[in-house]
C-alpha cells in the first residue's frame, strides 16, 4: 500500500496542483472518483489488466465508456496513466487528492470506533471536542465495534486517540509483561 502511495503522490499532487489553479477542486474530485468507479467494474479491470490489449485499445474502451464525463484535461490523465501503464493508481491518487482537497479546505475525515451507538448529543459533544483538539472542521464518520468492550478508538489522520476498554486492557497486559 505504501509502494502504490509513493508512486501515486506525484499525479494526485499535479492534479490538485491543476485543480487549484484552475479553480475545479470539486470537478477533479468527481474525475477521479468517475473514474475509480469505471476500473472497478470487473469487466473493465479484467481488459484493463489483459496484456493482449494495447494502450490504445484500453484507451479508447475507458474514453467510449467515459463519454460526456470527462474533460480534456480528464481524458489527459487517462491517457498519462495509460501509456505509463499506472492505471492500478488511479484509487490511491483519488485518495491522496482527497487528502489534499481537505486540507485545503481546512478539514480532516475523522473515523470513529464506540462499542455503542451515539446519541445526537454525544456525537455533536465528540465533533466540537475534536474541531477544538485538531484545529479543523470535523467530517465523522461513527462506527459500532462491540469488541472495543466500552469507549471510543478516534482515528484522524496519522493521529489515533485510544480511549476504548480493550485499548486500555492491551496497554495493561503490555505493562505486566
Amino acid at each position: 500500500m505504501s509502494e502504490l502511495a509513493t508512486l501515486a503522490r506525484p499525479y494526485a499532487a499535479a492534479v490538485f496542483k491543476r485543480a487549484k489553479e484552475t479553480n475545479t477542486i470539486s470537478k477533479w474530485s468527481e474525475t477521479l472518483a468517475f473514474i475509480g468507479a469505471v476500473l472497478s467494474d470487473e469487466s473493465i479491470s479484467g481488459i484493463v489488466n489483459n496484456p493482449k490489449f494495447s494502450n490504445q485499445q484500453v484507451s479508447k474502451l475507458i474514453l467510449s465508456i467515459s463519454d460526456g464525463q470527462l474533460d480534456k484535461e480528464g481524458e489527459n490523465l487517462l491517457e498519462l496513466l495509460i501509456h505509463n501503464k499506472r492505471l492500478a493508481l488511479v484509487h490511491s491518487v483519488a485518495e491522496i487528492f482527497e487528502a489534499y482537497k481537505a486540507e485545503y479546505e481546512g478539514y480532516i475525515d475523522v473515523d470513529v470506533q464506540t462499542a455503542y451507538p451515539f446519541t445526537d448529543d454525544v456525537e455533536q459533544h465528540l465533533i466540537k471536542a475534536l474541531e477544538k483538539s485538531l484545529s479543523k472542521k470535523v467530517n465523522i464518520k461513527v462506527t459500532v465495534d462491540a469488541s472495543l468492550i466500552g469507549g471510543v478508538l478516534v482515528r484522524a489522520g496519522d493521529r489515533v486517540i485510544d480511549g476504548s476498554i480493550k485499548g486500555q486492557l492491551q496497554h495493561m497486559q503490555k505493562a505486566l509483561q
